[in-house]
């Protein structure tokens, strides 16, 4: 296996890399920017932490929904333009738009009219949302069929999509800049419009130059239409059930639920212990030390951890890259208690090189072997191949562990005391922020090794399954 060469038609084309990884900085920079911005919901707008946690996670619940029944349509979806490409055009524009529209809100407005306004306008928002990253996702997974290119795709894709955690960051300092906009809430409705556009911009550009699998001769497809829609949902929840019996699957899940949304639930924690620990709630004096944190960790993570893990993959398996990468995070993870120094404040990027293996080896690990597990359901249940529903129903997992997290997250700093209108925290809530800030991780990442220990679908079992397709197939 070591000395095994990429067939030159298994090979996906550097320009169709380049775009499908502008879709990936896409569905970075959305939830990115979403996140920075939750923030100013306590400051600009006043919301109360734990209805700030709702509205984080509550919308999640619905968008978790919608994933399936997308998932669905694109893979029997028949069309001159491939089964996945009209939906990431069109949901790409709505995407955009509408996230625009999410953050037009008025902090002059009422705590209660404000928070409906952003719980309705999140459910859609990511109504559009889904109808492009559904795709999107699916999309990746059929573009190419060998072993180790879907690894080096998945990693390409990730390593541009780092680009917008290099900027997302940065929209901390810009917004709560006096210089650059009169309020916070002026900034952060204006800075969503100039997101909005760029993801508009940056999102149709799979749907122009990436090709899929070729689907006109895909046996068994569903006839999507009103009048077939009854048939439709039985067929879904079919769909859903052979997934969840594919085991290999279900552990990739698992393991991504317990590793994201372990990190997500303290995600924001590191700017509130830089700000109210290390400078006692002084944002001036805290600068840009929590912008340089989470873009070291980007720039880390792009060009080190990614093409690290990517090697140990290609060499070792894609099961033992994953073991490796996230037990190193688990030591960043702990090293984040001896990082945040008002006496040298550099002591902060100590953790990274460590820290960024969690998520920069997940998704580019758990993506290909998403890819894998395709061909594995294809040789079980037949045509057509279900790339969309099996990308639905993993960010379906993502989603909903996402929404406990960020309820989780709020319940936490409201547990420990946190309050946002404070311009100083007791002693008391920051050490137990930091606790968590350093257990939660550290138990969600060592559970997921364990889940993954005995993952089966290895490097020589996937070739066979893929040999075994072609011959199928009656492919040359």
């Amino acid at each position: 296996m070591k000395n095994y060469v990429t067939p030159v038609r298994d090979r996906v084309p550097l320009g169709q890399k380049a775009a499908f990884g502008a879709g990936h900085l896409v569905l970075n920079l959305l939830p990115g920017a979403l996140g920075v911005f939750m923030f100013f919901l306590l400051t600009a707008f006043g919301m109360d932490p734990f209805l700030a946690g709702l509205l984080g996670g509550l919308p999640r619940i619905f968008d978790a929904l919608t994933d399936p029944i997308m998932g669905f349509i694109s893979d029997n979806t028949k069309s001159k333009w491939g089964r996945r490409r009209p939906y990431i055009f069109v949901g790409a524009i709505l995407s955009g738009i509408l996230f625009a529209v999410l953050w037009q809100m008025d902090p002059n407005e009422s705590q209660n009219y404000n928070f409906w306004y952003f719980l309705i306008m999140s459910m859609v928002f990511l109504i559009g949302n889904t109808m492009f990253a559904t795709p999107l996702v699916g999309l990746g997974y059929e573009m190419t069929s060998d072993y180790n290119e879907r690894t080096r795709l998945m990693a390409f894709s990730q390593t541009i999509g780092q680009i917008a955690w290099m900027i997302v960051p940065w929209f901390w300092v810009i917004i709560a800049d006096p210089t650059i906009f009169e309020t916070q809430a002026i900034g952060v409705r204006k800075l969503s419009i100039i997101v909005g556009i760029a993801c508009i911009i940056l999102g149709v550009l799979p749907a122009l130059f990436c090709k899929g699998i070729d689907s006109a001769h895909m046996e068994n497809r569903k006839e999507i239409s009103f009048k077939t829609l009854f048939s439709n949902l039985i067929d879904l929840f079919k769909s859903i059930a052979q997934v969840a019996k594919n085991k290999p699957f279900l552990k990739l899940c698992g393991a991504t639920f317990l590793v994201f949304n372990g990190f997500q639930m303290v995600a924001a924690f590191s700017v509130y212990i830089i700000v109210f620990y290390m400078y006692n709630g002084s944002y001036a004096d805290a600068g840009t030390w929590p912008a340089w944190f989470s873009t070291v960790t980007a720039l880390v993570t792009a060009f080190a951890v990614i093409p690290i893990v990517t090697i140990i993959a290609n060499k070792f398996g894609k099961r033992q890259a994953f073991i490796i990468s996230t037990a190193l995070s688990i030591v960043g993870y702990i090293l984040k208690w001896w990082a945040f120094d008002v006496n040298n404040p550099y002591l902060i990027f100590m953790p990274i090189p460590f820290m960024a293996f969690g998520l920069g080896g997940l998704f580019t690990l758990m993506m290909s072997m998403t890819a894998d597990v395709c061909d594995l359901d294809e040789l079980e249940n037949g045509m057509p191949r279900k790339e969309g529903t099996f990308g639905a129903i993993y960010w379906w997992m993502v989603k909903l562990g996402q929404a406990l997290a960020l309820v989780l997250g709020g319940a936490v700093l409201k547990f420990v005391g946190f309050d946002g209108n404070a311009a100083q925290q007791t002693a008391e809530t920051m050490t137990s922020l930091r606790l968590a800030d350093v257990i939660i991780p550290s138990i969600t990442a060592g559970l997921a090794i364990v889940v993954m220990w005995s993952y089966s679908l290895s490097e020589s079992r996937a070739k066979k399954i893929k040999e075994q397709l072609i011959e199928r197939r009656g492919e040359l």
